[in-house]
């Protein structure tokens, strides 16, 4: 494995001991990263070979792509660039092997040796939840992102190039597999791109990302579980079904990297096992404060909002976004999360989030005349 690049795991991102915020533009800002074995050591990705694009996903079509419309942001300052901080930490919980993995990449430039793309951050972060074993996680971790920059288009259609780059991991991986049985596994994917100020979120799998604007949790993704109504449709129209709550019986997401070994699931002409992600993006914004991107496992005891105000109220203590991943995971342990737990924060202020203070409401108060009468009797009464 190259020592230039940034790759999945764990490390500190040029976090402080002092409690001072990391500084974005160091040099440690863009982690070196790790991944975790059952034993919860940092252990290093490799891949022996680099694969070429599948020619055929070389060119994906922009009309074919599930993208969400974009959030609106309301009329606000358009010279606002963010500040990229990041951290992250992964535990493989209560289960006996660990297969979840993550990425962070404050800095595509300087990793991937490319021309500056845009004024501000230019960042990728993602994490992958593994099934089946880990081959498919860490090799999507490893893949993904240099499928995305090396497109020629990238970052001018982003959209379609960060779908391109999911489908061609997903064939890259069949290709693997091909050569290696042992690969029988898959992996749900997401991952979130800040190029500017354009925050960019695909999702292929019940992983989340939860952007905090102003203390509101804002959902970046949909959870892709075989019993919502959009991919029960798409399942059966490929082929498909849902019983108890699994995919042909067999898997609980409906959208995955990898699985090839897996029966009716996939094939050349698609299946009803999806590895195209949904889009989604926005324009961020000064009210925008820090992004969580987490697999399933955080997610079974965090609702949306409760990840947001949890930290949130961690960041104004230490604001540091490396202690606030430790915090969530160390949480979603004391809540008995069953499951292992990947969780990445990225903060767009170098500032921790500010106090929020409802106005009080000013209420306009009267005495009836009957009330006034009494008053009057009363004070009265003690004037004599």
């Amino acid at each position: 494995m190259e020592g230039d690049k940034g790759y999945c795991g764990i490390g500190e991102n040029g976090s402080s001991s002092d409690g001072r915020p990391p500084n974005p533009l160091s040099g440690t800002a863009c982690r070196q990263c790790f991944s975790i074995d059952n034993n919860n050591n940092h252990v290093p990705l490799s891949c022996k070979k680099t694969l070429v694009r599948h020619k055929s996903l070389v060119k994906t079509r922009t009309s074919d792509l599930s993208v969400e419309p974009e959030l609106g942001v309301g009329n606000h300052d358009t010279a606002f660039l963010p500040v990229v901080r990041s951290g992250a930490c992964a535990d493989i919980g209560f289960r006996p092997s660990m297969e979840d993995v993550y990425i962070c990449i404050d800095n595509f430039v300087r990793d991937y040796g490319l021309n500056s793309i845009a004024d501000g951050p230019n960042a990728f972060y993602g994490v992958f939840d593994g099934h089946g074993g880990r081959h498919a996680a860490d090799f999507t971790c490893y893949h993904l992102p240099k499928f995305i920059v090396e497109d020629v288009n990238f970052p001018r259609e982003i959209e379609r190039v960060v779908a391109s780059a999911f489908l061609q991991t997903d064939t890259a991986f069949a290709e693997a597999c091909s050569l290696d049985a042992a690969l029988t596994s898959g992996t749900t994917a997401l991952a979130a791109l800040v190029i500017g100020r354009s925050l960019v979120v695909a999702n292929a799998g019940d992983c989340r990302a939860v952007l905090c604007r102003r203390g509101k949790a804002i959902e970046m993704s949909r959870d892709h579980k075989p019993v919502c109504i959009k991919e029960r449709k798409r399942i059966e129209a490929s082929g498909g079904h849902v019983f108890d709550g699994y995919l042909n019986g067999l898997l609980s997401v409906a959208r995955a990297i990898g699985d090839w070994h897996m029966e009716g699931m996939k094939d050349k002409d698609g299946g009803p096992l999806s590895a195209e992600p949904e889009l989604m993006t926005t324009q961020l914004t000064e009210e925008d404060e820090f992004l969580i991107i987490g697999c399933d496992g955080m997610w079974d005891v965090f609702r949306s909002q409760n990840a947001v105000d949890f930290a949130r109220r961690r960041l104004q203590e230490h604001n540091d976004p490396v202690m606030c991943s430790k915090d969530l995971v160390n949480e979603a342990l004391k809540r008995k999360s069953g499951d292992n737990l990947a969780v990445v924060v990225v903060c767009f202020n170098s500032e921790p989030p500010p106090n929020l203070v409802a106005p009080r409401s000013r209420v306009q108060r009267s005495f009836s005349a009957e009330g006034l009468r009494e008053l009057q009797s009363f004070l009265d009464s003690l004037a004599n």
